[in-house]
């Protein structure tokens, strides 16, 4: 939300500093993001003083070039080479002299020095109007008014306007305070509760009588959807012409960046950020049958808004319609192209309504359409103000485009609505907001937020909420209003904090996450954050009927919620190979979307690990290597050992994305998916090299931790006994299978197998390998003898002969 300084103190009693103003505007909830000096005429002019030209001669050197002498106001007149074809004696000019800067329309600024121009001396310059940015000509110097006094400051002639700007964060509940008399009305509120006082009042702007048409132009009213307009108000002025606008108008838009179109939809503007109230102005001539309709029409009706776009309408759409029924507007949102106000408009009908949130921002999503009116409409607007503002903007507009009122003012308002009142008690505000506020300081703060006081008693209070404010309905929102024109800073710290400390369940998914990425961060591996919105053509048409589409997606790159961590994380890669960062290892914590045959949509937490290039590069020690799937296997088993989660189950994985894929279950739930990226998956992100990607299902993961903390062992005081078996296998056998055979061995004394070689050869026998296998046994209270480790080896032995066909090699 942006807000003028000089715009704001128009309606405010009292002109605080705008640093002042700042810290009031934080202190009532409406922060401060920024402020900054904004100036219609770059400079303001500073420097540049009034002149008068009193001699005029060629220059000696160059024939477009004159010398002339001119008149200052003080000291001797000025030297000054002029290359002006329309320089004359007894003109006034602009000067720059020496010292000064001027700020061109066009180029960097420029500090005036001595200078010698084809031999001659020039102290200044004299200035046409490109050159000190207040136009756009530069067919020669500007002559100014003959009566001007040399030595005048430029900026007392020219006046350009400086500003203090601020830009506010307003919280989405705020509607009231989207507008300069809204802001107004909070800082009043704050004066007020700083002096214990009422006298401060916001300067709301007096209606004028308007001058009356001679010949009426009346145009009815109509509201068929009462419900998405609640009230509807117009007024017919004839007379009008469409002219630019004068510049104090000019000059208050473009401070807070709204370009000035022409004094109509200028006005319209003006009154949108003076009042928080959108209005729009139709070309009367273009109301067929002189009747205004607010209604839905059909599916799919065709409709050609401003912006010339043909739009199909929604059947929930609010339309203003002529009397045929033909669509003009999409009520609240944006006009229509063929009843706008046109340059060779001279008649308007000027709309101020109400129209529903719930109506308003899913049309204003559906089209695209992010307009002003529509941002005011969905949050709710003053329902009571709809005429007040109307009579206003018809005001400035006989005013400044000569238009005069060619009918009364219709207001169609079939259900006026009841003030919301609200009660509370003192205690539940003292006790919500943490500080004993004494009762005529809650009264005074509500009171002159515009709340009416209903019923005051030792209990408590009733009010009467404002118009304004639709976002207030509970007692909550009254401490909140309370607390906030009090200041939020005024809060006391309590001594003590009583409070009852909660005991977090086990275990604690916030530091498991953390653990976990703390565990990656330490081994090289950046968290990236990608959108959980994507792009469908990543996806087949499979994929694509159990994934969630965005109604409103907000380009066609983004229209589906993402079903897979996957292709995200592949346009990270991307983007970083493309400028040649080539070693990469990513993690990533985020949620995939999908939607059942059911229709119920399913949201699911994972980690995601993305690796590519070299996981070490080359040097004088050793040679580049290149992630491979050990790499990325060692992450993962590391991952778990972490996390405390043993008995991982291997198995091939059926994953379209990953070539040769493998999952990873605990007891039988599976938890991981990993691989290398298949070619046709990287050739969608123009991807030249291999990429890992490990798949975590963290609910999964977080389901199989232990529910209480983990305790240290104490290390064992007994030796561990190492025996090693070479396995002859078919080369089908995975390692997986011989550690699935050991553990169908039941001893407490095996705790570890590890695989330390591969042996392939043709004399091992056709279609054979060789796994060397090592086993480590230990008694945590005894030393292990032979017998006893021997009798569990022949175990081992038996299972693999038998499950695995294996042959021992001696």
């Amino acid at each position: 939300m942006t807000i003028s300084y000089n715009w704001l103190c128009d309606y405010l009693p009292v002109k605080p500093t705008p640093e002042e103003l700042s810290v009031i505007l934080t202190r009532i909830g409406l922060e401060v993001e920024s402020l900054e000096q904004f100036e219609s005429v770059k400079g303001s002019l500073e420097g540049l003083v009034i002149g008068e030209v009193l001699t005029v001669a060629p220059h000696p050197n160059a024939d477009k070039l004159r010398l002339t002498t001119v008149n200052t106001g003080s000291g001797e007149p000025l030297h000054i080479v002029c290359g002006a074809p329309n320089v004359a004696a007894g003109q006034k000019v602009v000067i720059a002299p020496i010292g000064a800067t001027i700020y061109p329309v066009s180029g960097e600024p420029l500090t005036m020095k001595k200078a010698k121009i084809r031999g001659e001396e020039s102290h200044g310059m004299i200035c046409a109007e490109d050159e000190i940015g207040i136009g756009e000509s530069h067919a020669g110097i500007m002559v100014l008014d003959p009566s001007l006094k040399p030595g005048t400051p430029a900026r007392e002639v020219f006046k350009p306007v400086q500003d203090w700007i601020y830009e506010i964060g307003l919280t989405p509940n705020r509607m009231d305070a989207m507008s300069h008399l809204g802001v107004a009305k909070d800082v009043c509120a704050y004066l007020n509760n700083s002096e214990n006082t009422l006298k401060y009042k916001a300067l709301t702007p007096e209606l004028s009588t308007l001058p009356k048409a001679a010949t009426p132009y009346q145009i009815g009213v109509t509201i068929e959807n009462t419900d998405a307009c609640p009230r509807y108000s117009g007024i017919s002025i004839t007379g009008v012409k469409i002219a630019p606008s004068p510049d104090w108008l000019k000059n208050k838009l473009l401070a807070i960046g709204v370009r000035p179109i022409n004094n109509i939809v200028d006005i319209t503007n003006f009154i949108l950020h003076e009042t928080g109230q959108p209005l729009h102005a139709f070309d009367a001539d273009a109301v067929e049958g002189r009747q205004v309709i607010v209604k839905n029409l059909p599916q799919n009706t065709v409709f050609v808004t401003l912006d010339e776009k043909e739009r199909k309408l929604d059947a929930t759409d609010l339309m203003i319609c002529n009397g045929k029924g033909e669509p003009m507007c999409i009520a609240g949102v944006f006009g229509g192209l063929h009843s706008g106000v046109k340059d060779t408009t001279t008649n308007i009908f000027l709309e101020s309504a109400c129209f529903s949130p719930a109506s308003i921002r899913p049309t204003s999503f559906r089209h695209g359409l992010r307009t002003d009116a529509a941002a005011r409409f969905e949050k709710g607007t003053d329902i009571s103000a709809t005429a007040y503002v109307l009579q206003r903007a018809a005001a400035l507009i006989c005013e400044l485009a000569g238009g005069q009122a060619a009918s009364e003012v219709v207001d169609v308002y079939p259900h006026p609505k009841a003030q919301t009142e609200v009660a509370t008690s003192w205690n539940y505000i003292r006790k919500l907001s943490g500080k004993a506020y004494p009762e005529d300081k809650i009264v005074n703060i509500l009171s002159s937020l515009g709340f009416g006081i209903l019923k005051k008693d030792a209990d408590g209070l009733r009010v009467s909420v404002p118009y304004s404010k639709p976002d207030i309905s509970i007692p909550a929102d009254l401490v909140e209003e309370v607390m906030r024109i009090d200041g939020l800073d005024n809060i006391e710290i309590p001594s003590q904090v009583m409070i009852t400390p909660s005991a977090n369940p086990k275990p604690d998914k916030e530091k498991v996450r953390e653990k976990a990425a703390n565990y990656l961060a330490a081994n090289g591996f950046n968290e990236i954050f990608t959108n959980s919105i994507t792009n469908s053509k990543y996806f087949t048409a499979e994929v694509l009927q159990h994934t969630v589409k965005m109604i409103n997606s907000l380009s066609a790159d983004l229209d589906v919620m993402r079903p897979s961590m996957l292709e995200t994380g592949l346009e990270s890669v991307a983007h970083n190979l493309n400028r040649r960062n080539d070693n990469l290892l990513f993690f990533e914590f985020g949620n995939t979307y999908a939607v059942s045959e059911q229709g119920k949509y399913d949201e699911t937490a994972h980690l995601s690990l993305y690796l590519s290039g070299q996981k070490r590069t080359e040097s004088w020690m050793h040679k580049a290597e290149p992630v491979d799937f050990y790499f990325l296997k060692g992450y993962v088993q590391n991952l778990f050992k972490q996390l405390g989660i043993n008995g991982l189950q291997w198995s091939e994985a059926e994953n379209d994305a990953l070539q040769n894929g493998w999952q990873i279950s605990v007891k039988n739930k599976p938890v991981v998916v990993l691989g290398a990226v298949n070619a046709q998956k990287l050739k969608q992100f123009d991807i030249k090299q291999p990429v890992w990607f490990a798949d975590f299902n963290w609910k999964n993961v977080l389901g199989l931790l232990q529910k209480s903390d983990n305790f240290y062992k104490e290390i064992p005081k007994f030796p561990a006994v190492r025996r090693d078996l070479a396995l002859v296998l078919d080369k089908q056998v995975k390692f997986a299978a011989v550690e699935a055979a050991a553990k169908t061995v039941k001893s407490s004394l095996l705790q570890e197998l590890n695989l330390f070689d591969v042996f392939e050869s043709e004399k091992l026998g056709a279609n054979k390998k060789s796994y060397a296998v090592s086993f480590t046994f230990q008694d945590a209270q005894k030393t292990l003898t032979d017998k006893e480790i021997d009798a569990v080896m022949d175990k081992l032995v038996k299972a693999f002969e038998g499950q695995l066909q294996a042959e021992i090699r001696k």
